[in-house]
């Protein structure tokens, strides 16, 4: 299939979500179902990549500013700017590719190769809406959530490595931190968190909902998805960072 002809399918597809729920209670159990997967799942990965961004963001940084002009409070400043700016949403969106990406495509695919996807259609509904809908509606819930959760956690974690290696004092940490913050960069962290969420979540059931074939072609729709879905963050990290800053 060419570029064109993934494109119109992916748009279609988008297009066929937007009809009227056959059962509101349905859709709302599964929404509440895809936050909790998505969001508690990847939870604890998001912590621990967080944590140790941070850190050795205190510490490269420390390497770095070796002149005795620079003050200690500005490793805070940088470390702070990095987690909310780039970081955090970026990097923790192309691992959250790789772990919620790769579940949607596969358990979508899994759902066409077995013919579930046909049974619910005979059945008269909608699979795009009730199947894919609820993944993009909640990964734009709770993607934005766990950014703001990593920008924290790698602020803290930059802190903690800081005192715990000699390089900065916690106080002076603290005073870097409240000094010079932009609070437009807090905005343009979150329209990059809606825009990968959106990607990590629309690009994954797309390829996994068109699966064809047998079980081996879902583990290539999971593998495509993820490389997709990572290129087009990547892209659109250039793009927003063009736009808004």
């Amino acid at each position: 299939m060419s570029f064109f002809t993934h494109l119109g399918t992916y748009l279609l597809m988008l297009k066929g979500m937007f009809t009227k729920p056959e059962n509101w209670r349905m859709y709302w159990k599964e929404f509440m179902h895809q936050c909790v997967e998505i969001g508690i799942g990847a939870l604890p990965i998001v912590m621990i990549i967080s944590l140790f961004l941070g850190a050795v963001t205190t510490v490269q940084t420390a390497y770095q500013l070796v002149s005795p002009l620079v003050p200690a409070s500005t490793i805070a400043q940088i470390v702070r700017d990095s987690m909310i700016l780039e970081l955090s949403p970026t990097v923790v969106s192309i691992v959250l590719a790789g772990v919620v990406g790769s579940k949607i495509a596969s358990e979508l695919g899994n759902m066409r190769i077995s013919e579930q996807i046909d049974a619910l259609e005979i059945m008269g509904i909608n699979t795009k809406s009730y199947l894919v809908l609820p993944k993009i509606l909640a990964s734009l819930l709770v993607i934005p959530c766990l950014i703001i959760i990593s920008a924290v956690i790698g602020i803290w974690g930059g802190r903690t490595a800081g005192s715990m290696s000699g390089i900065i004092a916690t106080d002076i940490f603290d005073n870097g931190l409240r000094q010079n913050l932009n609070t437009y960069n807090i905005t343009v962290a979150l329209y990059k968190s809606y825009t990968y969420g959106f990607i990590l979540s629309s690009i994954p059931a797309y390829f996994g909902y068109n699966v064809k074939g047998g079980s081996l072609e879902i583990g290539r729709a999971s593998t495509s998805a993820v490389v997709v879905s990572c290129i087009m963050i990547l892209f659109a990290d250039y793009a927003l960072a063009a736009l808004l800053l």
